[in-house]
């Protein structure tokens, strides 16, 4: 590892202000010191945030929750009202890494994670994000767990953060401290599609600072499930991952959030099978139509195909499972 300075500011402005040319910010480093381990990223200062009064998690006066952005993923998995009001979000948080690493990520952490691909971990090789213009071998070589929607010539990375897919199907708001001042970035919206530029995962600006999330009053939500596919039972990353929540009104749906994981560079709003199921009858069959409306414009590459079927029936299977909930 290269050598590095080190600051720690009082304030989330000091902290704006800290962060210069070569500089990152740094809170609960599961992800980022990795990368410094790798070579992937050579930081010239980390600038600590990991202190900063950002770790509460309160209620709004709308009805919602604000969620600190140094709030451990495993204190937001167990607090009782993200479990009763959110549990999509819960069992996101809970899906992802393991005990010890969840009680180190920050949420401002885990919405930053960049992308697992291995042609971006490992510095010998050429990849676009990394090293804009050096190529993508992930599309002719190893993306089994890469995108099959939304992806460019240029990349075909997914998003690996489990609590963003159920942020996404929330409509969270980001609050964001930037050298401009305060403002708020709707999700979906934070994250991007790559494009011809893949080397930028987010909207933000140089020395934006993520705060704090917030989460709407929303009832819908208090039903609601996510279930995530991978090769172990264990700490792993999602090869798929569904956030759904469903409102059933005499077997009827009235109303439904849906999104998608490691499907695509950003997790995945399904505004269109949402679009086909508000209205339809709460039946299987209804909620394949569903999927196939979303999965229309999936693109998948040699190795990948699978992940099509696999999106189906896991979309299928979460809102038979919360249709039938009492």
């Amino acid at each position: 590892m290269r050598p590095f300075a080190y600051a720690r500011p009082a304030d989330a402005r000091s902290a704006v202000a800290a962060l210069g040319d070569g500089a990152v910010y740094l809170g609960g480093g599961t992800n980022l010191v990795d990368l410094m381990r790798l070579g992937v990223v050579t930081p010239g200062t980390l600038v600590d945030v990991s202190r900063l009064a950002a770790d509460v998690i309160e209620e709004t006066p709308g009805g919602g929750l604000l969620v600190g952005a140094g709030v451990r993923n495993g204190d937001l998995a167990a607090h009782p009202l993200v479990r009763r009001r959110y549990p999509m979000l819960a069992q996101a948080l809970l899906s992802g890494a393991s005990g010890q690493l969840r009680n180190m990520a920050t949420v401002g952490g885990n919405l930053l994670q960049r992308t697992r691909c291995a042609y971006f971990q490992d510095v010998t090789k050429p990849c676009n994000k990394r090293e804009p213009g050096s190529g993508c071998p992930a599309r002719t070589g190893d993306h089994r767990n890469l995108a099959i929607l939304g992806h460019s010539e240029s990349c075909v990375a997914t998003h690996p953060s489990d609590m963003a897919v159920a942020l996404v199907a929330l409509g969270a708001l980001v609050r964001v401290e930037g050298p401009g001042g305060a403002r708020a970035v709707p999700m979906p919206g934070l994250h991007r599609l790559p494009g011809d530029d893949p080397s930028r995962d987010t909207v933000l600006e140089p020395g934006d600072l993520i705060t704090a999330v917030e989460l709407p009053a929303l009832p819908l939500a208090a039903r609601s499930r996510y279930r995530k596919a991978r090769d172990r039972a264990s700490f792993s990353f999602a090869v798929l991952s569904v956030a759904a929540a469903l409102e059933v009104d005499g077997g009827v749906v009235r109303d439904c959030r849906i999104a998608l994981g490691a499907v695509a560079h950003a997790p995945w709003r399904a505004e269109a099978a949402e679009a086909a199921l508000r209205g339809a009858p709460a039946t299987e069959a209804a909620f394949a139509r569903a999927a196939d409306a979303e999965l229309a414009a999936a693109r998948p590459l040699p190795r990948n195909g699978f992940k099509v079927p696999l999106a189906r029936n896991l979309l299928v299977r979460v809102l038979a499972d919360l249709a039938e909930m009492p």
